[in-house]
């Protein structure tokens, strides 16, 4: 719904340069080449980031159910590590050999 709504903004816009300034043909093309570049950036980033999110919370709930994960080569359970809900970072427990090392679940796969 998002995006009708912005090719609906993006529409407007084509249609107030075509039709309410005082710009040349080559201006016009200019200023709708950067404008659509800024909105098909903007498209990517949100993509990239819902595909980061996604997988790092793939990774969140196969710790909860108790399984191993690989974060940069070490492996993360929940007997050595306690995950930190706020920052999503895997915690090293006490009295084990991980103690206070920190992993983020971003790393891991």
């Amino acid at each position: 719904m998002a995006y009708i709504l912005g090719l609906i903004v993006v529409g407007l816009l084509f249609l107030s340069l075509h039709y309410f300034t005082e710009l040349d043909h080559k201006q016009k093309v200019i200023t709708s080449s950067i404008v659509l570049a800024i909105i098909l950036s903007a498209i990517a980033f949100n993509a990239y980031s819902n595909s980061q999110r996604d997988n790092m919370m793939l990774v969140v709930t196969k710790f909860n159910q108790g399984k191993t994960v690989s974060c940069d080569g070490v492996d993360v359970n929940s007997s050595l590590y306690d995950l930190s809900t706020g920052t999503f970072t895997f915690i090293g427990k006490d009295n084990t050999p991980n103690y206070g090392q920190m992993i983020s679940a971003s790393s891991c796969k």
